[in-house]
């Protein structure tokens, strides 16, 4: 699904937004598209396809007005972390993220709409990272 469903949202996509005369296509990878993730090698591998597609695909619909750009999340309070809420572990993950906390899925939806707006008019081919810091700097037990 984190590939194929990508792949096959941007063909769906793709000849509609041409007849319109361009568009904007915003993919959504995860940091662990930018960075290894231990123990989440299929995870990783198609955040990092998704990375990949968004990157050709920008080069082959340019010429069509559509810009195609990758929005790459770190750790998001959203209700998959309430496994690890309960376990204590989101807690520890938030404080953890040098600006202090998990993001709020707000925090991606801003993101997502200022590439769909005109403001991002010249972006395309490129990640957009929001990860409160985490890929400035090293991470894990011994950071």
């Amino acid at each position: 699904v984190n590939q194929v469903g990508v792949f096959l949202g941007m063909k769906a996509a793709i000849p509609a937004m041409a007849t319109a005369g361009g568009g904007s296509i915003i993919n959504i990878s995860s940091l662990a598209g930018l960075i290894g993730a231990q123990g989440h090698v299929a995870y990783c591998a198609s955040k990092w396809a998704v990375r990949g597609m968004t990157k050709v695909a920008a080069l082959e619909v340019a010429s069509l007005g559509i810009r195609v750009n990758s929005i790459h999340p770190g750790l998001i309070d959203t209700p998959m972390m309430d496994h690890y809420r309960a376990l204590g572990i989101a807690d520890r993950a938030g404080a953890g993220v040098p600006l202090g906390r998990l993001a709020d899925p707000e925090d991606v939806s801003e993101l997502a709409l200022f590439l769909a707006s005109d403001e991002s008019r010249y972006s395309t081919g490129s990640e957009f990272v929001i990860d409160g810091g985490l890929a400035a700097g090293p991470m894990g037990p011994n950071a």
